[in-house]
């Protein structure tokens, strides 16, 4: 456990922006030896093979050929964040953002932010994506009580006014953003052709409560999930006759109707070419199952009113199942069942989560991503309280929960048939 712990702290810290998570997963796919694919390439397969593929920098697929049915691990690498679009000049320097996803906005007053993201370098003749990280961080100073007395009171903020972050005070012309980002990549200006940068918090994942059983930190919506998602298929007997694969899908924060979310061909695309032929594919998908994993909202510790009285999961109290009846969540009696299966065999505790019934909860991309690929699947999550805050927190037993159901997962073959399912 203590030693998920650090792993886990050490990829919520580098994974600063979905381009740094995907390039951390993209480096722990490579230690353990599974080999990068192109799209542009033509796949040449072999039985038993490790491979991954990346698109856009931040989305990817990695998988086993290991020629029977496909069991999917599908979670996402975005989290709400302000991207920032230029520097702006005056007594007082600061940045003009907007937001990205459904952000806490007042979380986000106060604390040190740091600059994240990816830029698109021209180099010998060529262009380069290059990760960028800024040393600098700035701040989004709140108003003093003294002068909004009623901000306890509660306060609406402007997006265009109160979340504005300051980024120097010393009077001078300020440094453009294209400046900056070329500062921080050690090259000149000009070559900087392009940039997406992102506001992220800068602090570091903390063990918190009084046994420091929880984890307190940006991004666990959806990072811890992704980790949990990786290390179990890291983790995976790969003598089982299955074909496990792992999805981090980008933009799920705003729909996912990108050409790298969950509404692309991005894994219908990877299936088939790993299947051979459309034919064979949808022969596979057949006794296939997938696995949604998003965080869900544990029962809040001062607000129980607010989730549902006989299905409100708590932390440290095991893997939520996810369920809707207007199908936000994709979990039908099914998927469940087959989950369930997984989850004892994994020995993993499970929590049931549904929204109060006069309380619209939010949606994943499971239900998104069948519309591409139809196959069972079920929505889960890891307990969390602050969701969409700058920093959440979540049960370190969860996290591991979800590692050892992942793992399970992946060592599973499912036969599905119309009078009968069988797991083994």
């Amino acid at each position: 456990m203590k030693n998920m712990k650090c792993e886990l702290f050490d990829f919520l810290d580098k994974s600063k922006t979905a381009y740094h998570a995907v390039d951390n997963i993209a480096k722990a796919l490579s230690d353990a030896g599974y080999v990068r694919l192109y799209e542009n390439d033509v796949w040449e397969l072999t039985a038993g093979g490790k491979y991954f593929v990346v698109r856009d920098g931040s989305s990817v697929i990695a998988f086993r050929n290991g020629g029977g049915p496909f069991m999917i691990g599908a979670a996402h690498s975005d989290s709400p964040a302000f991207r920032v679009k230029e520097v702006t000049g005056g007594r007082y320097a600061r940045l003009d953002t907007e937001k990205y996803g459904g952000l806490i906005h007042y979380t986000w007053l106060d604390r040190p932010l740091a600059l994240s993201g990816r830029a698109v370098v021209r180099e010998g003749g060529a262009m380069q994506v290059k990760l960028v990280e800024l040393d600098a961080a700035v701040v989004i100073p709140s108003l003093a009580i003294h002068l909004n007395r009623n901000i306890n009171e509660g306060a609406k903020l402007s997006l265009t006014s109160d979340m504005i972050p300051l980024a120097s005070t010393n009077g001078k012309e300020p440094k453009s953003l294209k400046s900056l980002v070329a500062e921080s990549l050690g090259t000149d200006e000009g070559s900087v052709i392009s940039h997406e940068i992102y506001l992220t918090a800068k602090d570091t994942p903390t063990a918190v409560g009084l046994g420091g059983e929880l984890v307190l930190s940006p991004r666990l919506d959806d990072l811890s999930a992704v980790y949990a998602l990786l290390k179990g298929m890291l983790l995976a007997d790969d003598s089982v006759e299955n074909t496990p694969v792992l999805a981090v899908f980008d933009n799920e924060e705003v729909g996912s109707s990108t050409k790298q979310g969950a509404a692309s061909d991005f894994l219908y695309d990877t299936l088939v070419r790993i299947a051979g032929s459309d034919a064979a594919y949808r022969v596979r998908i057949a006794d296939s199952f997938m696995v949604s994993a998003d965080n869900a909202h544990a029962c809040h510790p001062n607000h129980p009113e607010l989730s549902d009285a006989a299905n409100a999961p708590l932390l440290g109290g095991g893997v939520v199942i996810k369920h809707n009846a207007n199908q936000r969540y994709t979990t039908d009696a099914v998927s469940e069942a087959i989950f369930r299966e997984i989850a004892l065999g994994a020995g993993v505790r499970t929590q049931n989560y549904f929204n109060r019934a006069d309380q619209p909860g939010g949606s994943t991309l499971g239900s998104i991503a069948n519309t591409k690929v139809a196959v069972a699947t079920v929505d889960i999550g890891i307990p969390e309280l602050a969701m969409h805050s700058a920093v959440e927190t979540c049960a370190i037993s969860d996290v591991a929960d979800t590692v050892a159901v992942a793992k399970k997962l992946y060592e599973s073959v499912l036969s599905h048939r119309a009078d009968a399912l069988k797991l083994v």
